[in-house]
């Protein structure tokens, strides 16, 4: 199946500090949900699932859950997850995930982040659209949370 405009998001960003350093904040639980706005109970485990209470202001009452698909240090960190998975009355579980890729190269003037999220084309119509959308201005928001956090810890 050939990908298109709705079933991709990338965004790509150029930080200022050392890719050792981005590398952590993506793949150390405990900093990862300092930026993205989660407190996970564990770490990141190739091929676990890993759970953590959502501290970002008014989705206190969620979990997120991310299934840890590959990590390949200071350059793939992947995980599948069901996205804009916020109606708690609803079960996700039978639904297809998308797959967030985070990349990292080292750039003459730092870290090249590249954070890529596929297979929104297959998530039920009904819902697609607003996954899409919603994750798309998420992944901005995200980009300028991880760059305070790299630079200001």
């Amino acid at each position: 199946m050939a990908e298109t405009d709705t079933d991709r998001i990338e965004k790509h960003i150029v930080l200022r500090t050392p890719r050792s350093r981005v590398w952590r904040a993506i793949a150390d639980a405990g900093e990862f949900g300092e930026w993205f706005g989660a407190k996970f109970d564990g770490s990141f485990v190739e091929g676990t699932v890993a759970r953590g209470k959502v501290t970002y202001p008014g989705y206190e009452h969620l979990t997120m859950e991310i299934h840890v698909e590959h990590i390949e240090p200071e350059q793939l960190f992947s995980y599948r997850w069901h996205p804009y998975a916020i109606d708690t009355s609803v079960d996700y579980s039978s639904e297809p995930m998308t797959l967030v890729e985070f990349w990292l190269e080292e750039v003459e003037s730092g870290t090249s982040l590249t954070i890529i999220e596929t297979g929104f084309d297959r998530i039920p119509p009904e819902r697609r659209a607003k996954a899409f959308e919603m994750n798309e201005g998420g992944w901005a928001e995200q980009l300028t949370n991880i760059e305070r956090h790299v630079t200001q810890r």
